[in-house]
């Protein structure tokens, strides 16, 4: 068992999220750097399907009631072990009476920690990611007790590569989406040559930009939307759509990001610059 003795900012219980029903208006959720979270479950030999805790933007503190192994990937939050440095994208012993925190970001936004087993968590609806509304809690709290499967899996002992290089990047792949015919010449050449910037609106649901394109495209019928499509407002916003999206929109779609795309999205904090690149 695992006592949160810090939350942090927002730190939740995330898997890879709950599918199959978007027709009932249940956003898909999960992690929002899908890439970090399966190699942080991989390093320990976990299933990628086991739930972990996601971390946003600041750290948490953590009390082991028992022995356990973890692994640490996503943002360099500069983990520590008893206030010692430990590495991260490697195996972790951890001891009972052992205490986990976090210090100064380095880079990125989102940090992953996986532990051996699994969580043993509330699952809906065949998942046991966090969301308002269909989980007990939405987040993690202060004083939570968090269980831990029972399970030992073969633990893989090689590193897994850095994602730095890749967290830093700002070239964001995507696709054109439904209604990327109808913008404008300019429109098409300003939305791929303009390197955006991520306005303060940004959270589990989507990300907002700061710079605008005017929209000349005629309203549409509420149509489907997933995490990863582009929305351009009757205003000239750019919203992209992220892991806790609704299931439906009315605003035209003009990209489609691909899931390496979210997940690089998902590590971009307010400021950060991002460049749209369109897989032919």
């Amino acid at each position: 068992m695992i006592k949160v003795i810090d939350p942090g900012f927002y730190t939740s219980i995330q898997d890879l999220g709950r599918f199959g029903a978007q027709n009932f208006g249940v956003p898909i959720s999960g992690c929002m750097d899908q890439c970090s979270s399966d190699i942080a479950n991989k390093i320990i030999g976990n299933n990628s399907l086991e739930a972990l805790i996601e971390l946003t933007m600041t750290g948490c503190s953590l009390k082991f009631e028992n022995d356990t192994t973890i692994a640490i990937t996503g943002s360099d939050m500069s983990p520590k072990l008893n206030g010692l440095s430990i590495d991260m994208f490697s195996v972790i012993e951890v001891k009972y009476g052992d205490i986990l925190s976090f210090g100064r970001i380095k880079y990125g936004f989102r940090t992953y920690i996986a532990f051996r087993g699994g969580i043993n968590s509330e699952k809906v609806m065949e998942s046991k990611s966090m969301y308002v509304g269909l989980t007990k809690n939405f987040k993690i709290n202060k004083n939570d007790e968090i269980y831990l499967n029972d399970s030992k899996p073969l633990l893989n002992k090689k590193h897994e590569p850095s994602l730095k290089k890749l967290i830093l990047s700002d070239e964001i792949e995507c696709y054109k989406g439904p209604e990327y015919s109808k913008l404008t010449t300019q429109n098409k050449q300003k939305l791929l040559s303009t390197q955006f910037s991520i306005s303060n609106n940004h959270n589990r649901m989507g990300y907002v930009l700061d710079q605008k394109i005017k929209n000349t495209i005629k309203p549409i019928i509420t149509s489907h939307v997933i995490p990863g499509t582009v929305q351009l407002t009757p205003g000239g916003d750019i919203i992209i759509l992220m892991r806790d999206s609704q299931t439906t929109g009315g605003y035209p779609r003009i990209l489609q990001l691909t899931n390496k795309g979210i997940d690089f999205v998902a590590q971009k904090r307010t400021g950060s610059l991002i460049k749209f690149s369109i897989n032919n």
